[in-house]
């Protein structure tokens, strides 16, 4: 450890409280009240539409946060239970009982510098570890969080150093951050119009027809096969991604029971994957040779291969007019779903040669390949930024810096 840095609890510089544990309303009657989803990248962020804690101004002044300010989520899911934020809002606000407020002896420490070591790879593994957990929840209660360690520089000149140099670092980082996110929605919206283009503009030599004219449904709806931890890879509606078989998550059915599951029609490569709700037309294409099995909420399209390609069908129905009228044709009101019987009737236009078909398709393939490629970039640029942080932290809660 460094000279002039010193090792205590946080329980030592800290006191905790617990947030309001009272009814809370959206009619903006009493104070805004910050719950554990407003703990976001470091800071208590307003989104505009929080909920309001209706308490008296003198229960308000017990919970009224000021600036610097640090909360924790004590209790949330295992990846989010343990963020940090530190409040720098003008206003009145409070917090609620899942978070807790760090009652900082800031003649010890700045809260800027607790706020950076309280979101460092470190630390948040080291409450993580010591949660308790049930099926959907993690817990970490105040008495683990004041045993924590922290190591920092007794000077507070040197705290606010170490702060101003990840401030201005964090700066640059989220703004390259942005540019990378902008370029890579960018990125996928090329692709998108393009497609949008090929299917909207009207074409004299198509055939309008519908899906069920032109397709052979094999539909493995409603039955839900027994589940091992090896055998057959069963795809489900959870692999079906817009345009592309997500390899996860990796579900089998025993090698004995594929024929006799697999009664409805066996698929082939490059069969047309579609699913039926949650999610609603999600559309790919069977990428692989290999046996595979299906579960509920998946149909597989079979075009009639004198007529459509298989590939200019997962475009179609990737296609933004395609997906509106699938959608339209939709039923429910929490799942949104479609039956058999009105996905047939989908009325679809498409080159009468097969030729034009794939010629359509070589360019939109080679336009996918480009975009993917892109995004792969800027993808990569994503997780080196966040590397970086997790790196300058390390740093900075090191003595390195």
């Amino acid at each position: 450890m460094r000279n002039g840095w010193a090792v205590t609890r946080i329980g030592e510089i800290a006191k905790t409280q617990y947030g309001l544990s009272v009814p809370m309303n959206e009619e903006d009657k009493g104070f805004k009240i910050f719950r554990m989803g407003d703990v976001q990248n470091g800071r208590l962020i307003d989104s505009g539409r929080m909920k309001y804690a209706d308490i008296s101004s003198r229960e308000f002044e017990q919970y009224k946060l000021r600036s610097g300010d640090v909360l924790f989520n004590r209790t949330n899911s295992y990846e989010l239970v343990g963020k940090t934020g530190i409040f720098t809002l003008h206003g009145d606000y409070c917090f609620a009982s899942y978070l807790v407020r760090l009652n900082l002896n800031r003649k010890k420490m700045l809260p800027a510098f607790l706020n950076y070591f309280m979101n460092s790879d470190s630390f948040q593994e080291g409450v993580k570890r010591k949660a308790s957990r049930s099926i959907n929840q993690a817990n970490i209660n105040a008495t683990i969080l004041s045993n924590e360690l922290i190591c920092f520089p007794e000077s507070l000149s040197e705290q606010q150093r170490i702060v101003g140099i990840l401030d201005q670092a964090f700066e640059g980082i989220a703004t390259a951050k942005v540019n990378a996110e902008r370029n890579l929605q960018n990125a996928r919206a090329i692709f998108e119009n393009h497609l949008q283009y090929v299917f909207t503009n009207p074409r004299t030599k198509w055939t309008n027809s519908t899906v069920g004219a032109e397709i052979t449904f094999i539909d493995y709806r409603g039955k839900t096969p027994a589940k091992t931890s090896s055998g057959i890879r069963l795809i489900t509606a959870k692999n079906v991604k817009m345009g592309y078989l997500q390899r996860t998550p990796m579900e089998f059915i025993a090698a004995a029971n594929y024929k006799g599951w697999m009664t409805r029609g066996i698929p082939k490569k490059g069969d047309v994957l579609f699913t039926t709700e949650a999610p609603l037309a999600n559309v790919a294409q069977l990428d692989t040779e290999e046996k595979v099995a299906f579960a509920q909420r998946i149909i597989i399209m079979q075009p009639n291969s004198a007529k459509l390609d298989s590939t200019f069908l997962k475009y179609l129905l990737l296609s933004q007019p395609l997906q509106q009228r699938i959608r339209t044709k939709g039923t429910g009101a929490t799942v949104q779903g479609i039956k058999a019987s009105l996905l047939k009737s989908i009325e679809i236009s498409f080159p009468k040669t097969l030729s034009e078909q794939e010629a359509i398709v070589a360019a939109l393939d080679q336009l996918s390949h480009e975009t993917n490629r892109l995004e792969s970039i800027y993808k990569q640029k994503l997780a080196a930024l966040d590397a970086l942080k997790k790196s300058l932290l390390h740093q900075a809660f090191s003595g390195e810096l």
